[in-house]
Order: C-alpha cells, then structure tokens, then sequence
C-alpha cells in the first residue's frame, strides 16, 4: 500500500491503477499480483511512462474508475473485464469467482455492465466469463477444479451442496456435486489433523448414505489433470 500511494504521487490526476493491480486493491486473490505495477490512461492523455509502472491507455467511461483505500483505481466491473484480457481463460474465472464469493459484484452486474458496454474491446471473453462464473465457490482451487472438468467436456457439476440423510439429517456440505450420478467431488488442502478428523468422519457419512466420493490435491490438478478429468468420467459413465 505505501509502494502503491507513493507512485501515485508520481502519477497524472487521470491515472488509475488497474489490473492485476486493481485487483490486488480490490482484495481479490493475491498470487494475481505479481509486484508489477500497472496503471491505465484515458487514450488522449499525452503523458508519457514511469519508471516501474506498466502503463496502458484505453477508453474510460463514467463509473471504470473509483477510490479504493485512498489509491484511484478501476472499478471492479473493468477490472474483471480487463483480467479477462490479460489472464488466461480459468485464471480470470478464479478473479470472477472471488469478486463473486466477497460480495464485490453479481452475476446480474456483470450482465448488465457487458448489455452497456456493447462494440467494447473483450465482450466476448467477459461474456465466456459470466457463462462459467460461480458465486458458490469458496477457493481459487475449488475454481480451478470445476474448470477442469468443464473445459474438458464433462457437464457441470453443482457447487457448494449441502447433502442430508433419508430421514433428513445433515450429513455435510461437499465442493461439487453431481446429483445423477451422486457423485460429491472434493478439493484437499492439506489440513491440519484436527480438520482431517472431522473431514474423515464426513465423509464416512456420505459413504454409507450411497453417494461416490472423490477426493483431489493441488498436485492432481496442477500435474495430473488427465488424471482428475478421467476419474470423474468413469464414475458419470458408470453411474449413467
């Protein structure tokens, strides 16, 4: 934050921080930053760079920029967008999905922003965003599971389902959910013992009440993803 107030005293009164920036600002998922400094200028400032600052210029309309924490930065609507130019496809769903779960912006926003926004650079990549957004999902890698099996083919699964008994007991919320197949698909983050004792006994609950359940590491979806894509395949295929 002082790195950033100190280079915006440097800057012209029309500059706003943006992108991965902005999005670091905006308190969405912090690996998006990666200490590069990037700002953004109407496209008739004459202005020229700054020594460590990555500048761009673009059209800003009413509302792109705001105040946040002090710093003049773009507002979270043209942030999203401008990530979905920069980021890969399932990175910049990872910032969607975050803005989502903190309440910063909604499905129908973001709608509404991409309907006023019409012959804008990169609608059709914030629009694919809105397609695969999830407000339900908790974590980046729970993001980054579910568009492992989307971008693959397979179908959707549900988000964040709370699963109860025949008789109505609650048995435990699972991070995706296929409801056909009765599959319950769950990302592992390596959590401490005490959290993987009471993780052991919910699962053993929705073993014996019948459902599937699969269990994945950051390793299986970053190193392994056939791995995922197919073990999720053949429990659909066999339950179909």
């Amino acid at each position: 934050m002082l790195r950033l107030a100190a280079i915006q005293l440097r800057l012209p009164p029309q500059a706003a921080f943006a992108g991965r920036t902005a999005a670091w600002i905006h308190a969405l998922d912090g690996t998006l930053f990666d200490g590069t400094v990037e700002v953004t200028l109407p496209k008739s400032s004459g202005v020229s760079g700054r020594v460590g600052v990555t500048t761009r210029r673009a059209e800003q309309r009413s509302g792109d920029v705001v105040v946040r924490q002090g710093l003049r930065t773009t507002s979270i609507l043209r942030t999203l967008a401008d990530l979905g130019r920069q980021l890969p496809l399932l990175e910049a769903v990872v910032a969607v999905d975050a803005a989502l779960h903190l309440g910063l912006v909604s499905l129908a926003e973001m709608q509404a922003w991409s309907i006023s926004r019409r012959g804008g650079k990169g609608l059709v990549r914030f629009r694919r965003l809105i397609e695969l957004a999830e407000p339900e999902s908790e974590s980046p890698m729970e993001t980054r599971l579910r568009l492992l099996l989307v971008l693959a083919g397979l179908p959707r699964p549900q988000a964040q389902v709370s699963i109860n008994a025949a008789d109505g007991e609650f048995l435990g919320r699972v991070d995706l959910y296929y409801p056909a197949s009765r599959l319950a698909i769950e990302y592992d983050g390596g959590t401490h013992r005490e959290r993987m004792t009471e993780d052991n006994r919910r699962q053993n609950k929705l073993l014996s009440a019948g459902l599937n359940l699969l269990r994945f590491t950051s390793p299986d979806i970053y190193q392994r993803p056939e791995y995922v894509i197919a073990s999720v395949r053949a429990v659909l295929a066999e339950a179909a």
